[in-house]
């Protein structure tokens, strides 16, 4: 029952979150600038793209949410909690990586490091710790290298 229970709640809350984090960024695209002067049309406006994939995030936000409520989301006491070690460890590498090492470092060597750090820190414990830390190096680097090019070569995206 408790597994029953964090999922429907996580559904619920997850939910709630993916659709004021849609509905945010809807607004936001909505506000952008249109540059109807420079004879810009709908499909044209810069933020024609995110307010599609906004109204998406929202729809699916309002899936989970019932979802959540079909599957009786109710509190049990012997539950997981919602906010885990996991997550919050999550949640620290990812600002670490968007607030200070995107800040302060080529994206290349950004990337590696977060890619790494997060690959090894949530690998299968029972692995020896130098095959780990090998495989997080490998992952880390390739992956890296793989993003870059596609972002700069592939979408002519320039990245920090």
């Amino acid at each position: 029952m408790s597994k029953v229970s964090t999922s429907s709640r996580s559904d619920l809350w997850g939910g709630f979150c993916w659709v004021a984090v849609g509905a945010f960024i809807l607004i936001e695209s909505l506000r952008m600038e249109r540059f109807d002067n420079m004879g810009a049309t709908l499909y044209t406006y810069p933020g024609f793209v995110p307010g599609i994939i906004s109204c998406v995030i929202v729809l699916l936000g309002v899936v989970m949410i019932f979802r959540g409520l079909k599957s009786n989301a109710t509190v049990d006491a012997n539950a997981d909690p919602l906010i885990n070690r996991r997550f919050l460890i999550s949640l620290v590498c990812m600002l670490v990586f968007s607030l200070i090492l995107l800040a302060h470092t080529h994206f290349l060597v950004a990337t590696a490091l977060f890619v790494s750090v997060f690959t090894f820190l949530f690998a299968n414990e029972e692995t020896p710790m130098s095959k780990r830390l090998i495989s997080a190096s490998i992952n880390g680097v390739i992956s890296s290298c793989v993003v870059y090019f596609l972002f700069q070569e592939v979408f002519l995206v320039r990245l920090p």
